[in-house]
């Protein structure tokens, strides 16, 4: 038997026998984008474009988001890597790859607390105590379903790909026999062609809703596309997951706010049935929430392992980011830093531009990774630190942070463009002289 923190080779490659059928890599990635915030976002398109405006919203800020994943999920199928752990070998070196770790982890984590929060709240408004617990129902839910989430983490990719093989399938459905009593007045011709019932939104402000509100989840897609066996089953995972997640949920949501004429219409969709609605709620929650907390439990045990080579039982680091997660929203502390997580969301991108281009273009540890892979382990030096990369990562960030208050364009995008550009150039300069290439990025022995 396996050890516990071997059980998802948070620092290792997943090796040949570990990888995991398409379908059921897939069901996760559908679940982690079909879920209620979805729907909200959808509903808010709709409230304020036609079908097709949201259509056309959806479709530009899916292709650039897929754009993305497939090419970081196909480096971490070949590879078997996470995000973090595969930074290393992707521009940032060991230091770099611990600035990231944690990055991720703060993030990951904190949007966990933000999502139980939800779920609690949600659940005790659909299934409320007994009056003697005398207003106490938020956090006793927030407490079960924040530890239940961590539980279901402790026990790796493989429950969690159960998971979704059960509750993805049946959010569908209950989200479409919703829509269906929701929508069942209307012609769908009807909804296609009329006006939208609110304010309109402008195209650019509905891509930057799109784009904006996935695009952290998209550069942690290496965290489980590394169980996949090739770039091919990469490619349809983010193809069929954009269509049915993405674009699916999205003109559902369209069609449901142009039938009820408001953009509150999980509301809607949940008052029609309590088992409906509870089904919605622990489903979606839990298949997103799940991802997020995987995510930073890989993060962190990156960093960890870069700073004092050490590796920690994953399980271990599960239970202690679920732990204050949960407390955090327990005590309702998190919702004060959710523009601060907004904050790291911009940061997060421009990592994703600089490994792409390592990888791909620049390919500068690519024998090193080749010739490690034939024995299944990992290469034995690794650059301490690339200073390259940090500076054109902090670039990125202000560069996305700045469009963002200027509302110019999508700015993980902005960031993640000019991170990636702006390293080639500088890599490329560097390069031709070997003297300061030999200085500025040196090797230290790889300790897991």
């Amino acid at each position: 038997m396996a050890k516990q923190e071997d059980i998802d080779h948070s620092l290792s490659r997943v090796p040949a026998e570990a990888k995991e059928p398409l379908w059921k890599i897939l069901l996760i990635r559908i679940g982690s984008i079909c879920c209620v915030s979805q729907l909200v976002l959808g509903a808010t398109l709709g409230f304020g474009m036609t079908f097709w405006g949201a259509f056309w919203a959806t479709m530009l800020g899916s292709v650039l988001l897929q754009v993305v994943s497939w090419a970081l999920g196909t480096a971490a199928a070949h590879e078997g890597l996470s995000t973090s752990l595969l930074s290393r070998w992707c521009g940032f070196g060991k230091g770099g790859s611990a600035v990231f770790g944690g990055v991720v982890a703060i993030s990951m984590v904190g949007w966990f607390g933000v999502q139980n929060s939800v779920f609690g709240e949600g659940m005790a408004s659909i299934i409320p105590f007994t009056d003697f617990l005398g207003g106490l129902e938020y956090p006793i839910w927030a407490i079960i379903t924040g530890l239940g989430i961590t539980l279901l983490v402790v026990f790796g990719i493989k429950a969690i790909a159960n998971f979704a093989t059960v509750f993805v399938p049946l959010f569908i459905l209950v989200v479409l026999y919703s829509s269906w009593v929701v929508m069942q007045d209307h012609s769908l011709a009807q909804l296609m062609s009329m006006a939208p019932p609110g304010p309109a939104l402008s195209f650019g402000a509905a891509t930057t809703m799109v784009a904006g509100g996935f695009i952290a989840g998209a550069i942690c897609t290496p965290d489980y596309a590394r169980f996949l066996k090739n770039g091919t089953q990469v490619f349809w995972m983010t193809l069929i997951g954009t269509f049915v997640g993405e674009l699916g949920m999205n003109l559902l949501a369209v069609l449901l706010a142009h039938a009820t004429g408001t953009s509150n219409v999980t509301e809607i969709m949940m008052a029609t049935s309590s088992v409906v609605g509870v089904i919605i709620v622990v489903a979606s929650t839990v298949k997103l929430n799940d991802i997020n907390l995987y995510s930073s439990s890989l993060g962190l045990a990156t960093m960890i392992n870069a700073l004092f080579n050490k590796k920690i039982s994953r399980n271990a680091l599960v239970w202690t980011l679920g732990i204050v997660g949960t407390f955090l929203s327990v005590i309702g502390v998190i919702n004060y830093f959710t523009s601060f997580l907004t904050l790291l969301g911009v940061a997060i991108p421009p990592v994703a531009g600089i490994m792409v281009i390592d990888y791909f273009v620049l390919r500068r540890n690519r024998k090193a990774l080749d010739a490690s892979r034939e024995t299944g382990t990992l290469p034995s030096k690794v650059e301490n630190w690339n200073p390259v990369a940090l500076v054109c990562w902090v670039v990125g960030f202000a560069v996305g942070e700045s469009t963002s208050l200027l509302n110019i364009g999508i700015p993980g995008l902005n960031s993640l463009i000019i991170a990636g550009i702006l390293y080639w150039v500088i890599m490329k300069i560097v390069a031709s002289s070997k003297k300061v290439e030999h200085v500025m990025f040196k090797e230290t022995d790889q300790v897991l």
